[in-house]
């Protein structure tokens, strides 16, 4: 099959999780033997050379169209004065884009469109105008890494300044009204957790709607066995300009840190994440590190001890969580943090929600009373068995077989909404 990838940013170099899960996808396909066209916004914030993926090998064609997506003041306000789309998602509508998506679509013979997120899902509005006016639009499939209006509300709904609580509720309406609108608009939906798949059903999205998550390429994983953790750590990493990473370390760092350091004041935490902001970056807190961006998660986590996953508010998945199985890692996560991933407390993850519970849980693992080694491995076993990269590349094979089944007579065409 020949599949076009619609990506808003590059997915190269796979350090965060949204760039994991688009090239994984990407990589996987060309491996299972299928051609892709990654049509890829070049933004300023993650900008990459036309041959970012050309040890792919030639069965990937990376096409580039630079978009200023840098975040404005001005035109951030703008957009909430004459605007009513939801300025996250405006930022990545292009009209250079639109080109080069229907002169692809135009001149090449294309199975499946793949989108990749809510930013990306205005195209298909795009494409269902253009329906049989001079060429046949493909089926339409949205990966959708999560529901995003549900992120702002929950942010919205923490915020204490009034000012800035009154912005988030303002985005999570406006994405709510886009994602109701424009992901109906989609012949398939592949949600990386069931959670999520229940949450796009709620919006009445079509049918099907698959659950496919995120996958590990455990070639890329593989632990390092000359790295030993140091004792007495913990850890977390994630993008910190992604504002609930940004909820979840402040979080942790006020609502359990200062009692827990004072008990044990050996116990060092570490922290790892791009563009952090000043706040954090600067931070000044007893036996906490803050290590800004670091080249290879998966040396980082071996390292260090347990991992932190402190998240309060988000949807989709935490590939983090799976690359930290990946390497055996134990993991200590709120539920919302372990949301869609196949595993159970106690076995392969420790899942506890409130500052008191991460207190007792902590006091415990300083104790020596807790056997990582056992949780890790367990951790690791599920990560083989369930998030293996190749299984989950064959369910979107699976899903594009399914749509490129000859259509029961009298089914309607694709084409958008009233």
């Amino acid at each position: 099959m020949h599949i076009l990838q619609l990506c808003p940013r590059v997915p190269f170099p796979p350090h965060d999780g949204g760039a994991i899960a688009m090239y994984d996808v990407a990589a996987g396909l060309v491996q299972a033997g299928h051609r892709v066209t990654l049509l890829a916004i070049n933004t300023p914030k993650h900008r990459q050379p036309a041959d970012a993926l050309a040890h792919l090998g030639p069965n990937l064609r990376l096409v580039l169209v630079d978009v200023d997506t840098a975040i404005s003041a001005g035109k951030a306000l703008k957009n909430l004065l004459f605007s009513r789309q939801p300025y996250n998602v405006e930022r990545f509508m292009s009209p250079a884009v639109e080109e080069k998506l229907l002169e692809i679509l135009r001149g090449e013979k294309v199975d499946i469109v793949q989108m990749e997120g809510t930013f990306v899902a205005w195209y298909a509005e795009l494409l269902g105008r253009q329906h049989r006016q001079d060429f046949q639009v493909p089926p339409l499939v949205l990966r959708a890494h999560n529901v995003e209006y549900t992120i702002w509300q929950m942010l919205a709904g923490r915020e204490t300044n009034p000012l800035k609580r009154r912005f988030l509720k303002t985005m999570a309406d406006r994405l709510e009204k886009f994602e109701r609108r424009h992901l109906r608009q989609f012949d398939a939906i592949a949600a990386i957790t069931e959670a999520d798949a229940d949450r796009l059903r709620a919006l009445h999205c079509p049918e099907p709607i698959v659950f496919i998550p995120a996958g590990a390429d455990l070639a890329r994983l593989q632990p390092d066995p000359a790295i030993r953790p140091q004792s007495r750590t913990l850890f977390m990493i994630g993008s910190l300009d992604w504002l609930p990473n940004q909820e979840g370390v402040e979080w942790l760092l006020r609502e359990v840190w200062p009692t827990f350091h004072a008990e044990f004041p050996d116990v060092e935490l570490h922290i790892a994440g791009r563009n952090a902001p000043a706040h954090l970056l600067n931070l000044k807190a007893e036996n906490v590190t803050m290590h800004g961006f670091v080249e290879s998660a998966p040396a980082f986590m071996q390292q260090h001890g347990l991992m932190l996953v402190p998240l309060l508010s988000g949807g989709g998945m935490r590939v983090k969580i799976i690359e930290g199985m990946a390497v055996g890692k134990a993991i200590l996560s709120t539920k919302l943090g372990a949301e869609g991933i196949a595993v159970r407390d106690g076995h392969d993850i420790i899942v506890r929600d409130s500052p008191a519970e991460w207190l007792q849980f902590l006091r415990t693992w300083a104790r020596g009373e807790v056997d990582l080694t056992s949780i890790g491995a367990n951790a690791a076993r599920t990560a083989t068995e369930v998030y293996d990269n190749r299984r989950v590349v064959q369910r979107f094979v699976d899903l594009y077989e399914q749509l490129l089944l000859p259509a029961p007579a009298g089914t309607p065409a694709h084409s958008p909404p009233a």
